[in-house]
């Protein structure tokens, strides 16, 4: 089976099915259909504009690709849909018609910047840990670090069975009556719950979590619970990086 055009991992990534690595997987196991035949090689190439491609029996156009920055409340789930009926960025997305997916996640009672699209290439940009993308988080606790704390979350702590990459950590407020802080945490990676999680491990409790920034991006100009598109430029600087 050959055809003339774009490599169908990177069509399919292109059309928001997934990463282009799990797009890669996809093909490899089967899952994927052009003009009806199995593809199962890598190499296959595909003409939009001409070949009829199926993931899982679906049919996979080429939507226009959009890049939404959204500055998400406390009280939302990052997924498409619930199964336990709780609220759900993608009902925060009024007006848009495209189907976008969340870039990374933010859990339940965090806030702050998550950007949303339906172009996988640029998913995996911002979500590979190889790519080293900034996230910066202000994290509010219940204790006071010490200096020797810091200095842990500096080198890397260890948490579920893995040590942490090195963070760059300020402390940016000291409340010694309340015993509450207030630090911003830099990190290049984007595990589970890894903040709050790393916070835990120097014994400090979270009241309180938000994403400031990805890279250059920034919810500057961007009320809580709502949303903007991405400027062309900025879509270039995070492919770019």
């Amino acid at each position: 089976m050959k055809y003339m055009g774009e490599r169908l991992q990177k069509f399919l990534a292109e059309c928001g099915v997934a990463s282009r690595r799990k797009c890669e997987e996809y093909i490899l196991n089967g899952s994927v259909k052009v003009n009806g035949e199995t593809a199962t090689e890598l190499g296959i190439k595909v003409n939009p504009e001409e070949d009829i491609v199926e993931v899982n029996g679906k049919v996979v156009n080429a939507e226009k690709k959009v890049y939404i920055l959204l500055n998400k409340p406390v009280g939302y789930v990052t997924t498409i849909k619930d199964d336990r009926e709780r609220p759900t960025v993608m009902e925060l997305l009024t007006d848009v018609k495209e189907k976008v997916v969340p870039v990374g996640r933010l859990d339940m009672f965090t806030s702050g910047l998550l950007l949303l699209s339906n172009d996988g290439e640029f998913i995996y940009k911002v979500t590979h840990p190889k790519h080293e993308m900034t996230k910066t988080y202000i994290v509010k606790t219940r204790g006071i670090p010490k200096e020797s704390d810091l200095k842990k979350l500096r080198i890397g702590v260890k948490i579920n069975g893995y040590v942490t990459a090195p963070a760059t950590v300020k402390l940016l407020l000291k409340d010694v009556e309340n015993n509450i802080a207030k630090m911003s945490v830099q990190i290049h990676e984007g595990r589970n719950r890894q903040v709050r999680k790393m916070c835990e491990a120097i014994g400090l409790s979270v009241l309180a979590l938000r994403r400031e920034s990805i890279g250059n991006l920034t919810c500057e100009g961007v009320e809580k619970g709502k949303w903007r598109y991405l400027t062309p430029k900025e879509v270039n600087e995070i492919l770019q990086m």
